[in-house]
């Protein structure tokens, strides 16, 4: 029979603005993340010392099933290892523009302009790889929740990323395994995104795309009565 324990907390008390405060914050948030934009061309500036790492950081506060925090980030910015990534990458895009991918898939990605080269793996000062640990490095060290932990810490990271002026795109080539190999991480983890990182090159561009109206995402539930 398992033993219950009480578990140790600690006192929170976040500050809470008044309603005229939360409702501009709310704008202002809403403002800054309208323009945030997937990035497939990149400057060579170096991202300034510290501030990927305060990122990872902030990805990683989380919330997590069981607070087991079921994950690892891996920084790549030497240039040979980006290029075996972007080489073993294209292979596996090849593949699947070639033949693993149906029809209307391929029409909705040419709305984007994606195709199976990839040169952002290697302009990108940095390379972010977030592994899922399916389980702890012992393999009755169970981890919950996993894909949704390890999802919800990725949207961390990129918010963080947008708020101090760095760009990134969520890359997922399918298969992904050539990425344990290539950096050589255990068993107990999969590639989860591949995201290049870095500052828009000058004059990027990207795809001319909206969002979808909260009208048709929002749905203020009212229960009827009777």
């Amino acid at each position: 029979m398992t033993t219950r324990h009480p578990p140790r907390t600690v006192p929170y008390e976040p500050a809470r603005p008044d309603a005229e405060s939360s409702a501009r914050n709310a704008e202002e948030l809403l403002e800054t993340f309208s323009r945030r934009r997937s990035v497939r061309h990149f400057a060579s500036d170096p991202i300034p010392a510290g501030v990927l790492e305060a990122c990872v950081r902030i990805g990683a506060t989380a919330p997590s099933g069981a607070n087991k925090q079921p994950w690892t980030w891996v920084v790549v910015r030497d240039g040979a290892t980006k290029s075996k990534i972007r080489e073993a990458a294209e292979e596996e895009e090849r593949a699947f523009y070639a033949q693993r991918a149906p029809t209307r898939w391929l029409e909705d990605l040419s709305r984007l302009g994606t195709d199976e080269v990839k040169p952002f793996l290697e302009m990108a000062p940095a390379l972010v790889i977030l592994f899922a640990q399916k389980h702890g490095p012992v393999a009755d060290e169970r981890h919950y929740y996993v894909n949704e932990s390890v999802g919800i810490a990725a949207g961390f990271f990129l918010a963080a990323l947008h708020l101090v002026g760095l760009s990134a795109l969520t890359h997922t080539p399918s298969p992904m395994a050539f990425l344990t190999k290539i950096l050589q991480r255990p068993d107990h983890e999969r590639p989860f995104l591949l995201m290049p990182v870095g500052y828009p090159a000058p004059g990027c561009r990207v795809p001319d795309i909206g969002r979808k109206p909260v009208e048709d995402v929002l749905i203020p539930w009212r229960p009827t009565s009777g």
